[in-house]
C-alpha cells in the first residue's frame, strides 16, 4: 500500500481562507500524478501528488539549494526515480517574470522552459507560472491556523495582493470578479524605492550608490536588511560588534541581524528591523491602494513568517495606516500573514491538477 504523507480533501478547501471554489477551473475531481515545484532563488522545493477521489495525496518531497543544481531538469531526475509513479502533470512556480512557459529569474543561476521540460520528459502538461500565481492559488488549500491576523479590517469584497519578501520581493494581484479570483503575476517588487523621510532618502543615496537602481527589492527584501544595517552602522559611525561580525561572515549576516535585533542585543539590529517592518507596511499600503484591496493583503515570503513574533507590530500599523484621505480605505484592508512555507507548493499542485480537466 502507497504511503501518504498528508492529504488535503475538498472539505478542507472550502473551510480555507480563500475557498477553491472562488478560483475559476481548479477542481480535484480526477485521478493523476502532479509534480509540484517551487523555484526561489535560495531553495528548491519539489513534491509528488496524487489527485484521488477530490483529494490531494502528498507522496514524497525534496528541497535543494537552488544555486548548486546545474540545471532543474537535473532535480527532476534526481527527485523522481524510475520506480516512482508516472507522472501526468508538472506545473512549476519560479520567481521570476514568465513569458511563453519559459523563465530567467534575476536570482536564479539558470534559465527553465517548460516546453523543452515537456521534451525531454515526453510530456504535454508541464506549466510554468510565476511563484506568486502559485502562491495565490495556493491560499486556497489552507486553514485558519495558517494565518496571522496583524489588522482585522472588514468584510467587504474585494481584490487581493499578496506580498513576499524573502531572496527577492515577490507581489501578486488576485482580481475578483464578482464569483471568482483571477490570480495574476507581477513584478512590482521592481519598482522605484519610495523614501518618505530624510533618514531614508539618506539610505536611497547609499542604496543608489551601490547599486544604482533602487527598487523596493533592495530594501525589502534579505540581502536588504543587511543593507539597511550597514547603512545605519556607517551613518552612526559605530563599529559591528564582534559576535554579530562573526554571525555575518559565518554567511548569514540578515539571519545574525534579526536575531539580534529580537533578543534586544544590539541597538542598531533592532533600528535596522523596525526600518524592514515599516518598509514592509509601507509598500503593503500602496499595493493595497493600487488594486483597491479590500478582499485582504496577504504576506507571505521566507522571512516575515519566521520573525513576525518579533515583529513591532505598532511601527508596521503606523506605516501601514499612513496615507492621508486613504486611510479610511486602508483601515478596512484585513492584513494577514501567511504562515504555512508550502501555499506556493500547493498552489502549484492544485493548477497542475485543474490542466488535465482542459
Amino acid at each position: 500500500m502507497m504511503h501518504k504523507s498528508s492529504s488535503i480533501s475538498l472539505s478542507t478547501l472550502y473551510q480555507a481562507e480563500v475557498p477553491l471554489a472562488y478560483f475559476k477551473n481548479i477542481n480535484l475531481n480526477q485521478q493523476a500524478i502532479v509534480l509540484a515545484a517551487d523555484v526561489g532563488g535560495t531553495k528548491t522545493h519539489l513534491a509528488l501528488y496524487e489527485v484521488k477521489d477530490g483529494q490531494l495525496f502528498q507522496l514524497k518531497e525534496k528541497k535543494y539549494p537552488t544555486k548548486e543544481q546545474p540545471s532543474f531538469i537535473e532535480m527532476i531526475y534526481d527527485f523522481h526515480h524510475k520506480k516512482s509513479p508516472a507522472i501526468d502533470s508538472i506545473c512549476i512556480g519560479v520567481a521570476g517574470p514568465v513569458t511563453y512557459n519559459k523563465v530567467k529569474g534575476v536570482n536564479l543561476p539558470w534559465e527553465i522552459s517548460g516546453d523543452e521540460i515537456g521534451k525531454e520528459l515526453m510530456m504535454d502538461a508541464v506549466t510554468l507560472m510565476n511563484d506568486m500565481e502559485a502562491n495565490a492559488y495556493g491560499l486556497a488549500a489552507l486553514k485558519e491556523t495558517d494565518f496571522k491576523t496583524i489588522q482585522v479590517g472588514a468584510d467587504v469584497p474585494g481584490n487581493a495582493v499578496i506580498i513576499s519578501p524573502g531572496t527577492g520581493l515577490g507581489e501578486v494581484g488576485l482580481f475578483w470578479d464578482g464569483s471568482h479570483y483571477r490570480p495574476f503575476a507581477s513584478e512590482g517588487g521592481h519598482c522605484d524605492f519610495s523614501p518618505r523621510n530624510d533618514l531614508e532618502i539618506d539610505l536611497w543615496e547609499f542604496m543608489h550608490q551601490r547599486y544604482k537602481h533602487v527598487s523596493w527589492e533592495r530594501v525589502l527584501s534579505g540581502p536588504g536588511i543587511y543593507d539597511i544595517y550597514t547603512f545605519l552602522i556607517q551613518k552612526k559611525g559605530q563599529m559591528v560588534p564582534d559576535d554579530i561580525q562573526q554571525q555575518i561572515q559565518s554567511g548569514h549576516p540578515s539571519a545574525a541581524i534579526t536575531h539580534a535585533a529580537i533578543e534586544g542585543k544590539d541597538e542598531v539590529c533592532r533600528e535596522a528591523f523596525d526600518l524592514f517592518t515599516r518598509f514592509l507596511a509601507v509598500e503593503a499600503a500602496q499595493l493595497a491602494l493600487k488594486m483597491k484591496a479590500t478582499g485582504g493583503i496577504y504576506i507571505g515570503g521566507g522571512i516575515v513568517p519566521k520573525i513576525i513574533e518579533g515583529m513591532d507590530l505598532s511601527v508596521f500599523n503606523r506605516g501601514f495606516i499612513q496615507s492621508g484621505r486613504m486611510d479610511d480605505l486602508l483601515r478596512m484592508v484585513p492584513v494577514k500573514v501567511i504562515l504555512n512555507d508550502n501555499a506556493a507548493l500547493l498552489g502549484a499542485a492544485l493548477y497542475g491538477a485543474a490542466q488535465l480537466g482542459k
